[in-house]
């Protein structure tokens, strides 16, 4: 990815374009469909993302983006000064504006640039912060990727979508080496991520991941536990005691985790950003669906076995099952996501 500032606008012969992005690492990841889509129709744009802090790792991963532009406020927070002054900073550096998100605050950026098109779906009263404003469809439009490509194509080109371009995240073959060699990982791997950021009605039980850690270790692999800080003592209960699984939760970078990850045979995973991030490194997944629905955020790859019991009280899409038994997780029994990590022959 290139340097901040190493070219000046008239050395840039393609369209320069800003990205506000979203704020979710899946959400981040599938946008890389739309960087996509958008150097396969100018080869010379020049695409520069803004996205929180932690986004920068991933951005990093995709050569689509030239600069990955840092707004550091909360998730959630408004401080519409931050906001106004980064935008400000940016005047007369771009030509069109794309704005994934749709909330009001997302907008102010772009505005304050004075960036001259402004592209984004109707949202929160932001007439004056967009001056391509589209109409969000949710029956032609029914994925998440589908609706971030729509807005860097021409509006009536949008309502044909059918098919977008999976993400690919780089790997850093350095980087896996010391990996591996940091943490012994010396025979084949298997990936668990127990989490789900968006709460309890997206994870798998716990007990569950045990018991596919316990036949793969079994079977002669290695089984790494990935997630965030949060997600540690989830990793305790599935690794405690269990000779050749590692608990990674909290330990790594995210940078890290994307290596790793595409490091191992398989994944077992939950709806989650780390879910989008094994599918765009080619990893085979087995992912795992509860409240949400496969058919609005689908793990974008060809090598991926979907989970989902489909049960008439889902997709609920809320974050703790709202009857109280949570059966579209608990009665999706782990034998099931064994026979696909290791067929019997």
């Amino acid at each position: 990815m290139a340097e901040a500032g190493i070219l000046s606008p008239s050395a840039v012969r393609g369209e320069r374009i800003l990205v506000v992005g979203p704020a979710w690492v899946g959400d981040m990841v599938m946008a890389q469909s739309l960087f996509m889509v958008l150097r396969r129709r100018d080869p010379e744009a020049v695409i520069d993302v803004i996205g929180p802090k932690w986004s920068t790792p991933i951005l990093e991963r995709m050569p689509e983006v030239r600069e990955a532009l840092t707004l550091d406020v909360g998730h959630g927070d408004v401080e519409l000064a931050a906001r106004w002054r980064l935008g400000r900073s940016l005047k007369g550096r771009y030509d069109r504006a794309i704005v994934l998100p749709r909330s009001w605050k997302s907008a102010l950026v772009p505005f304050a640039a004075g960036v001259p098109h402004r592209t984004g779906f109707v949202g929160e009263q932001r007439y004056v912060l967009l001056n391509d404003r589209r109409q969000r469809n949710r029956t032609v439009l029914d994925q998440t990727v589908k609706r971030f490509v729509a807005l860097g194509v021409p509006v009536e080109e949008s309502a044909p979508l059918a098919q977008v371009p999976h993400p690919h995240l780089t790997l850093d073959a350095a980087n896996q080496r010391r990996l591996r060699e940091a943490y012994s990982l010396t025979r084949p791997l298997i990936g668990l991520m127990p989490g789900a950021e968006y709460g309890p009605a997206k994870q798998w039980p716990l007990t569950y991941f045990r018991r596919v850690a316990q036949q793969m270790v079994a079977r002669g692999h290695q089984v790494i536990v990935l997630g965030g800080e949060k997600d540690r003592p989830a990793g305790d209960t599935i690794s405690d005691a269990l000779e050749g699984v590692v608990n990674l939760c909290g330990r790594t970078s995210l940078a890290d985790a994307v290596d790793l990850l595409g490091s191992c045979e398989q994944v077992v995973t939950n709806d989650s950003g780390l879910m989008h991030v094994a599918a765009a490194v080619g990893t085979r997944l087995q992912a795992i669906y509860g409240s949400s629905s496969p058919r609005y955020t689908p793990p974008l790859t060809a090598h991926a076995d979907i989970h989902w019991l489909e049960l008439s009280c889902s997709p609920c899409f809320e974050r703790t099952c709202p009857l109280g038994h949570t059966n579209c997780l608990n009665q999706l029994d782990p034998g099931r996501i064994i026979a696909h990590l290791a067929p019997e022959t």
